[in-house]
Formats: structure tokens, sequence, C-alpha cells
């Protein structure tokens, strides 16, 4: 009877068994209806099932509540919201710096304009507005920067060895575009490679363009940085890489430092194999 989702829960509370619905163990299977009925938390079968329905749905909305509030659901948000600040507050100094231009006679550009514009003392209703208008999107890049330290503060705790090894915007990045750690962890390397290139790979498989080397990992320096020519291998042994370190991190959380050696070695192998090749 100890073994029951049902020992020691209410009756007639759904969220007293959702625990032991997710967590409880049986060592052998049993006859839980009418182990129920004889225990007195059920009336018969159909009673029983009804409970057990009642029980699974709360059991299934806790874990998704969990789910949501774990520590790389909330990186993939602050991550996509950094971008969402960021490309808002792009598209408003567009505005503002051509609106001030019909006000102002020196006007700087971009942001670093938008900036001077928020920093002046309005002296008519439209200049107010203006000035208004720029301090939105001066808020806006504030808060980009707000969240970009909170996504790294938070990914190396979270994925240590992801976010070492690509840093953590981009480490939070890739977690967002997988759907989460766990998912991330379970793809292999060569979709990973490829994530945030989908339209080019999509083309690709219609046949309508070349297979994408790289997708987000381009903005590693180890991809970035490396000649044309040589940016397919460097992808291919980042991603290799970076799989692994998702692996690492959901399933055990370890730093391992030997993960980012072979990566600096490999990395040396590609780079000095171009440099011999440029020399001949």
């Amino acid at each position: 009877m100890t073994d029951a989702w049902f020992a020691g829960a209410d009756p007639d509370d759904p969220e007293s068994g959702a625990t032991r619905v997710r967590t409880g163990r049986a060592p052998a299977p049993a006859d839980w209806p009418a182990e129920a009925v004889d225990a007195g938390f059920a009336a018969d079968e159909t009673d029983y099932y009804a409970k057990l329905r009642s029980a699974t749905l709360a059991a299934a909305s806790e874990a998704v509540a969990e789910r949501e509030r774990a520590d790389d659901v909330q990186l993939a948000h602050a991550v996509r919201a950094m971008d969402d600040a960021e490309r808002t507050a792009n598209e408003l100094a567009e505005r503002v710096v051509e609106w001030a231009g019909t006000l102002y006679e020196e006007v700087p550009r971009g942001l670093d304009g938008v900036r001077d514009i928020a920093e002046r003392d309005p002296k008519t209703a439209a200049e107010e507005r203006v000035v208004s208008y720029a301090t939105r999107a001066v808020d806006l890049l504030d808060e980009r920067d707000d969240l970009r330290a909170f996504i790294e503060e938070r990914a190396p705790t979270t994925a240590p060895n992801l976010a070492e090894m690509a840093g953590p915007v981009l480490a939070a990045r890739l977690i967002a575009l997988a759907g989460g750690l766990e998912s991330l962890a379970k793809k292999p390397s060569g979709t990973v490679q490829v994530l945030g290139a989908e339209d080019a790979l999509f083309a690709h498989l219609k046949g309508r363009a070349t297979s994408p080397k790289h997708g987000v990992i381009f903005t590693h320096e180890y991809v970035r940085g490396t000649r044309p020519g040589d940016r397919g291998s460097a992808a291919r042994a980042l991603a290799g890489k970076l799989s692994i370190a998702a692996r690492v991190d959901h399933y055990s959380g370890d730093y391992r430092p030997d993960l980012h050696a072979e990566l600096a070695d490999r990395m040396e192998t590609i780079r000095a194999r171009a440099d011999e090749e440029a020399d001949e």
C-alpha cells in the first residue's frame, strides 16, 4: 500500500497525489484500482480512474511550471528580449535621427546620435517630442545592456562548459534556438553547426542554394577569424565540441577543462594548415 501513488493522499485534493505521480516508484505492478477501493481512497474503479486523471493533470501542470522557471529557459527569454530591445532601439534611432535632422543643424548619426539628442534641452513642442522619443530609444539600449549583463552572469552557472566555450551570449542563443539545454544536448553536432541558418538550410534542401557551413556560431572567433576556405572545418570542430559541452552541462554540470584544451588544439591545427598553404 505504501508504494501506491495515492498512499497518504487526500482523495478530494488532486495536488496532494501529484508529487507521488511524478516521482513515485513501485517495485512491481499491482491492482491499484482494487487497492484504492480497499483503502477507502476511491468508491469504485471508475472513481479511481477519475482521481488518477485529476492527479496526473495536476502533476503535468506542476512539471510545466517548474520547467518554465528553469535557468536555461530564463536564459533563452533573456537573449530573445535582448535582441528585441536592440532591434527596436535601432528602428527608433533611425526615426529619431531623421526627425531631429529637420529641427537641429547638427545631428550625429546612429545610436550615438540618439544619446546626444536625448540629452538636449528642448525649446519647442516638436523638439520636446523628439527628445522624449530619443529617451525611449536610450532606455531600450540601457535595457539591452542590462539583459546582456544578466546573461553573462547566469550562463556560466547554467551551462559552465557551453558558456566558456561559446561565450555567455552565444551559449544563450544556442540554447534558445534549440529550445532548451536538454534539447541542445540531444542534437547531433551537424545540427548545432547550422542552428540559426534554417532558412538557408531549407533553401538547400529544396535545391535553391548550397548547404550552409554554419549558423550563429559564425560569430565565434574560431569561425569568423578563420580564413574562408577553412571555416567549414573550423565550424565542424567547434560544433562538435559545443555538442559535447552541452551534454556535459545537462547531464552532469561539471566543468571540463580538457574539452576546451582539445578544441584549442584542434583550431591551432586547422589554422596552422592554412598558414602552411599560404606560404607555399
